[in-house]
């Protein structure tokens, strides 16, 4: 049979993917990620030299906050504040000291931090997935567009003009994917993004294979009679549903403050790496300073994709059927152009609007009774 010039590249061997998770003190300046770092190194070492002696470690994937924990969203620091004083620079010292690593294990090394992107607003800090290659350089840089309702990390969404000024409105400003010669094309979405199955369709479309998605916690790691909670169904679902695989590292235990004497596990363990058909290819119900890998499989996931008549579901997608159901906004845009992020309180009065307006369209159904609901617990 004659070989397709289309398909005619240098076939991408099997390579293990590692997820790591590690024990993080919450930061409250810049400075303290050091030692965030420190643990980081340390279980690179670690995962590398015990999994490496079979198939290569080619990818290490760490952990949301891993570098810089919480603090901003536990203590409601007002956001301007942690901007300037918390959060990194990409490039910066931090990506880095995790370029050297990248460079002394000659592996790619994905990592998630609430960094600054002055290029697009001062006194914004935005929740960032980076991918840094072998080389030592960040050769990829996203940023997580949905974000749970104590976190007020800035979004694409919260200064939607600026930003589809400066890198337009198709989905690849949103979501973009790194296409590499060596382990495959990747895309990156963090935590609350994973609960919208939009994201990781979003990134299929644009050609992603392995996506990355770090971190759960409590009560969604927990939900249920089975390990991983809600959280490892929503990851083999995403897998199935788009045929790709992903790497979901979760956070380790974490130290509130500086100088917490204890740590608290309030993420619950169970890193996973799923395969393009929702199986899963390793688990660790541990997250103290342990790590999850997996065999990814380019080739065979390219087979797949273009051999099946069934199960590769993106193929047959009705997309017509679709394009309407978007049309009428929920969360509002722009939230954060003109002003600074608010703290919780007055941020839960937004979201309680956007139930509002679904009561409105009928998406959903007021109950019998008038009951409190989640609300600030002062401290």
């Amino acid at each position: 049979m004659p070989v397709n010039a289309d398909t005619a590249a240098t076939p991408i061997a099997p390579y293990t993917a590692i997820g790591l998770s590690t024990v993080v003190r919450n930061i409250e300046r810049r400075s303290h990620i050091i030692a965030n770092l420190d643990v980081v190194e340390e279980a690179i070492h670690a995962a590398v030299s015990t999994v490496s002696i079979n198939i290569p470690v080619k990818l290490i994937a760490l952990a949301e906050g891993a570098l810089t924990g919480f603090g901003d969203e536990v203590f409601d620091i007002p956001h301007v504040k942690a901007a300037r004083e918390m959060f990194i620079d990409i490039p910066g010292p931090e990506t880095d000291r995790l370029g050297g690593l990248a460079k002394q294990y000659g592996v790619y090394i994905i990592a998630q931090c609430k960094a600054r992107w002055p290029e697009v607003m001062a006194d914004r800090f935005f929740n960032s997935m980076v991918v840094i290659s072998p080389t030592g350089e960040v050769v990829h840089r996203a940023t997580k567009n949905h974000v749970w309702c104590r976190e007020r990390s800035c979004t694409p969404h919260d200064v939607y003009d600026r930003w589809t000024e400066l890198f337009g409105d198709g989905i690849d400003a949103f979501y973009p994917v790194l296409h590499t010669s060596d382990i495959g094309s990747i895309g990156t979405i963090c935590c609350s993004d994973g609960e919208y199955p939009e994201a990781v369709r979003a990134l299929a479309f644009q050609g992603a294979e392995v996506v990355y998605r770090p971190s759960e916690a409590v009560p969604m790691t927990q939900s249920g009679p089975d390990p991983g909670g809600t959280w490892l169904p929503q990851n083999r679902a995403h897998a199935h549903f788009n045929s790709l695989y992903m790497i979901c590292p979760n956070t380790g235990p974490v130290y509130s403050t500086q100088s917490a004497t204890q740590s608290f596990d309030i993420a619950g363990g169970n890193s996973h790496v799923v395969d393009y058909n929702g199986a899963v290819l390793g688990h660790t119900v541990s997250g103290h300073n342990s790590f999850v890998s997996g065999v990814i499989d380019i080739e065979a996931l390219r087979q797949f994709r273009v051999l099946n008549l069934n199960s590769n579901w993106l193929k047959d997608l009705r997309t017509e059927l679709f394009s309407r159901m978007y049309d009428e906004p929920i969360h509002p845009a722009n939230l954060w152009l003109e002003s600074d992020p608010v703290l919780h309180a007055e941020a839960d009065e937004i979201y309680r609007a956007n139930i509002a307006r679904l009561l409105t369209r009928g998406a959903y159904r007021k109950p019998a009774y008038d009951c409190r609901s989640a609300h600030i617990t002062p401290r």
